[in-house]
């Protein structure tokens, strides 16, 4: 049996997510499964997800998938590298997944790859050194270095042509057995407008959200994905928005030492002294963001800083590789993929929280971590008295 791996954060899932599983399913056929690695709780441009995981992953096998496995936290609010990395090192440790499938804007699986071979490359690393020490942004540095290597270097200048990229490049490091299937992007480009007749952005949906603009944010959802949002809304789980735990974060961030700042800035380049003036004098956390930003550092790099912050956690806390699978939820099929995968995947495969107490120290502690995060995404639910800890220990996947 063909199984494709989709990596994904359904924040929230739309016509266009829904889309690439139809056209997966015809590239490989009707009785092929589809795994759906889905970011939990926090999203990787450093944001806390719009609805619950649970919600997201119920809405998601309703809508095509077969199985949705949670992509740990450490990687689910990393970069694009990281990101995409925790997603392929997932899908190779269910042990079943045959095919990696994303949507692209080239839609062209080969360019791709080679791209990636040459990020890879000892050629490219000393070029991106050098495009570096000028003092321009990462991302304008990369797409400089590979552009004296290949032709094909333009392609780094879309997001999820840059997503894909990552992705080969996690493949290539691993020496991983997956087929890429790579569709053109259809619709609304990342953060583009809605447009009638057009698959949208998750982007633009969440921006109406925000603005108060209910029925038209549902319209743009998928319909499973729409009734999902309403049932969390009714419960007082639904918009989670991240505003509302503002005061707690400027908290964390004015009590942090500048040692607890410096443990956040991977790069060692100095960013986290700018975050660290910014958190113990800014009134809000767009001030924050605003003040520590500099053309050479991205947005999204300083949101997921303050998220880390806020979260308590530290590069340290990512392990070489996920030491354990979470599902999410399942349909029948997902159900018996999971039968196999008990007798195929690489780590565990826990469908019971209480099963982490026989993992070793490392999974343990990534689980403890995890369940902190959902008592601290449950204190941005509209209704606090949904917002009880401890329910990452008792909440299990949704079998459909």
């Amino acid at each position: 049996m063909q199984i494709a791996g989709i990596i994904t954060e359904y924040n929230p899932l739309h016509s266009g997510h829904v889309h690439l599983m139809e056209q997966v399913r015809r590239r490989l056929g009707p009785e092929c499964g589809v795994i759906c690695v889905m970011s939990g709780d926090f999203v990787q441009r450093g944001d806390f997800a719009l609805v619950g995981k649970y919600a997201r992953a119920e809405a998601a096998v309703r809508s095509g998938a077969d199985l949705v496995i949670e992509l740990s936290l450490p990687w689910a609010v990393s970069s694009a590298e990281r990101f995409a990395d925790g997603g392929v090192q997932t899908l190779l440790a269910t042990g079943v997944v045959t095919h990696l499938a994303f949507g692209s804007e080239c839609g062209d699986a080969g360019a791709l790859m080679h791209v990636a071979q040459v990020l890879e490359s000892r050629d490219f690393s000393h070029r991106l050194r050098a495009r570096l020490s000028d003092g321009v942004s990462f991302a304008a540095a990369r797409q400089a270095a590979a552009a004296e290597l290949t032709a094909d270097a333009a392609l780094l200048g879309q997001p999820n042509n840059v997503l894909g990229i990552e992705y080969c490049r996690s493949i290539l490091r691993h020496g991983a057995d997956l087929t890429v299937l790579t569709l053109p992007r259809e619709g609304a480009p990342h953060d583009g407008a809605l447009v009638e007749g057009v698959h949208p952005s998750a982007s633009a949906i969440r921006a109406l959200v925000e603005e108060g603009k209910r029925e038209q944010a549902l319209s743009w959802m998928a319909p499973a994905m729409a009734q999902a949002y309403r049932q969390e809304e009714e419960a007082g789980r639904a918009p989670v928005l991240g505003q509302r735990c503002e005061r707690a974060i400027l908290a964390r961030l004015r009590t942090m030492t500048e040692a607890e700042y410096a443990a956040l800035d991977e790069g060692r380049e100095g960013l986290y002294r700018r975050l660290y003036e910014a958190g113990h004098t800014a009134a809000t956390v767009e001030q924050v963001l605003e003040t520590a930003k500099t053309k050479r550092y991205a947005y999204a790099r300083l949101r997921r800083m303050v998220l880390w912050a806020y979260l308590g956690l530290t590069p340290g806390d990512c392990p070489p590789a996920p030491p354990y699978l979470r599902p999410l939820a399942a349909n029948e099929s997902g159900r018996q993929i999971l039968a196999e995968m008990r007798e195929r995947a690489r780590v565990p495969v826990l469908t019971r929280a209480g099963s982490v107490r026989r993992l070793d120290a490392r999974a343990q502690a990534l689980f403890v971590l995890e369940s902190r995060a959902a008592d601290l995404y449950s204190l941005a639910y509209p209704d606090l008295r949904e917002a009880q800890g401890g329910r990452a220990w008792k909440d299990g996947p949704v079998m459909i």
